[in-house]
């Protein structure tokens, strides 16, 4: 005989789809009022930034940021790539390696970089393009073979500063000693909502990069 008391009530072990998605919902107008309205983005950028050691190397590596169909550099990139003609300029490491590839049929971001250089005065014996990777790891990989033809050991890396520790550890994993040249690509000190909304997208999206990186084994 069933007793009614030692019955599960009808749907219990049902998942409530509709409170997940309100209690989602909040977290989610909660997520986006505290990265709007508080400091929480700014110090999650600073906290994620990479401290400039800026000394002699054997060569400057500038990373990809993105490169237009046709051909025009983005704000990330151009920044990227004028921060390494500087520092050779400068006088801190004799080589200068510009990576980044193109999208779709237009030039290699490296390609247009290397123009720019060109343009600038430095001269083409001491500039090395990368213009095959995709991804940060394939920049550590395939940099790091060209590098190592020339004897390269220690570089000067050139990246934005939240981008920087992972940056640094793939290419100290390809057998480099890596010195940050970290570019301020986003201020810290945003105040408005769409300014802390901007730097809260790149937390995540490095957090969840570095988060993939970790799972993968590739850090």
């Amino acid at each position: 005989m069933n007793h009614p008391s030692m019955e599960a009530p009808q749907g219990s072990n049902r998942v409530d789809w509709a409170r997940i998605s309100r209690l989602l919902g909040l977290a989610g107008v909660a997520l986006f009022l505290t990265a709007a309205f508080t400091p929480l983005p700014n110090i999650l950028i600073r906290w994620l930034g990479t401290p400039a050691r800026l000394e002699s190397a054997e060569a400057i590596v500038v990373l990809g940021a993105g490169v237009e169909p046709d051909g025009v550099l983005g704000d990330t990139s151009m920044r990227r790539a004028l921060d390494g003609m500087v520092l050779h300029r400068k006088g801190l490491a004799p080589l200068l390696l510009l990576s980044g590839p193109g999208r779709g049929e237009g030039p290699a971001e490296a390609e247009v970089r290397e123009e720019l250089a060109r343009a600038l005065g430095i001269s083409p014996e001491v500039i090395l393009t990368e213009s095959k990777a995709q991804t940060t790891r394939e920049e550590a990989v395939k940099s790091g073979a060209l590098l190592r033809e020339k004897g390269v050991r220690r570089i000067l890396l050139v990246t934005g500063s939240h981008h920087m520790a992972r940056a640094q550890r793939l290419f100290e994993r390809a057998g480099f000693e890596v010195l940050a040249a970290p570019t301020d690509e986003v201020s810290s000190e945003a105040s408005s909502p769409e300014g802390r909304l901007r730097l809260m997208r790149r937390t995540l999206q490095e957090l969840l990069a570095r988060f993939y990186y970790r799972a993968a084994g590739y850090l």
